[in-house]
């Protein structure tokens, strides 16, 4: 025990700022054109679905009544938008977690539907880079196929973004 004369030990100063961040995304510069990325698989619930079209006011029949017999689709179909967020999410918690700046055009195909209990993942694709003439930025362009677990691609986008770079 130290003589009750000797200083208190210095307060902590904070975290390491140096130290790699955990959960960060890809500043531009750690991307590369031909680059693949998988997302993790996530199950659509029917909760999902009941929350999206309640805040969306995507309230179609389809959508709303379980008994509905006049769709095209078997099953409990979700909203194509649900689907593309879902899948944002993941890139959002991931990929551009605190390094995407805005998101500056998307092109979507939806190419099979998705219903209550299937399972979707994507693979990422970039396809291009383009510094900006503001340094520290890049127009990053990836292609963005969603799958459902039998391996039936359910849609297909193009994501355009302005990504951060590192500031060394």
């Amino acid at each position: 025990m130290p003589p009750a004369s000797a200083s208190p030990a210095p307060a902590p100063a904070g975290p390491d700022r140096s130290l790699p961040q955990l959960g960060r995304g890809f500043f531009w510069q750690d991307l590369q054109v031909g680059q693949r990325l998988r997302t993790f698989r996530r199950t659509v619930t029917e909760t999902d679905l009941v929350n999206f079209i309640s805040t969306s006011g995507m309230l179609e029949v389809i959508f709303i009544d379980t008994t509905y017999e006049g769709g095209a689709i078997s099953g409990r179909p979700v909203p194509a938008a649900l689907t593309y967020v879902l899948i944002e999410g993941f890139l959002a918690q991931t990929m551009i977690q605190g390094t995407g700046l805005a998101l500056l055009e998307m092109q979507q195909k939806i190419l099979a539907p998705v219903c209550v209990g299937d399972s979707i993942e994507a693979v990422v694709e970039v396809t291009g880079i383009r510094p900006t003439s503001r340094g520290g930025r890049a127009v990053v362009t990836s292609r963005i196929d969603v799958f459902n677990q039998h391996g039936t691609q359910v849609m297909s986008y193009t994501a355009t973004r302005l990504l951060a770079g590192r500031s060394d």
